[in-house]
């Protein structure tokens, strides 16, 4: 039951986020809206993170099953990205390379004010 009721807890504020995407004149996916007010909760205290933790932990062990879709997208137009490999990966590592760095700076910047990190 208490899995449940954490599911409903994360499913909720992604509905919320879907309301506010539909409120809001901004271009911005519901999903990130959701993701913002289930951050902004969980800082203001509104929601514990013993209310979603377990239920948050599973739902992330299940993103790798996310990546099998474009995977084989891609391995069925193969010959259309294949000129363009070069490119392609040059913005996904470059990107990534710029990700870690900025994740790197926020995170030591939290520490060195004393934030907790898991």
């Amino acid at each position: 039951m208490k899995y449940i009721s954490q599911i409903c807890i994360i499913f909720g504020f992604t509905l919320l986020g879907e309301g506010l995407q539909r409120l809001v004149p901004v271009s911005i996916p519901a999903s990130v809206y959701g993701l913002v007010l289930l951050f902004l909760a969980l800082m203001t205290g509104v929601v514990k993170l013993e209310q979603v933790k377990e239920a948050g932990d599973f739902l992330r062990s299940l993103l790798p099953l996310l990546f099998v879709g474009p995977t084989v997208g891609i391995l069925e137009h193969w010959e259309l990205i294949r000129g363009e490999l070069f490119p392609i990966l040059l913005i996904v590592v470059s990107t990534t390379a710029v990700t870690f760095g900025i994740s790197g700076v926020v995170t030591q910047r939290i520490n060195e004010k004393g934030g907790k990190t898991e």
